[in-house]
């Protein structure tokens, strides 16, 4: 996954996140984030949109080939 910052453990710290087929499904906040203080967890139809907001926070995952 390609993040543009140093601390991906931050929630919704970054507004766009790039990634792979092989991370499926994806979910925002991303399990490697502190959830306590973020909103709930939500799957997102990344496979079949190849692009898609979160609906809470409005940050974008991108499906890369």
């Amino acid at each position: 996954m390609t993040v543009a910052s140093d601390r991906s453990d931050t929630p919704n710290a970054q507004k766009r996140y790039t990634v792979k087929l092989s991370e499926l499904p994806i979910s925002c906040p991303l399990p490697a984030m502190e959830v306590w203080n973020s909103h709930p967890r939500v799957y997102l139809p990344l496979e079949a949109e190849r692009e898609c907001k979160c609906p809470y926070c409005g940050t974008l995952f991108v499906l890369e080939d």
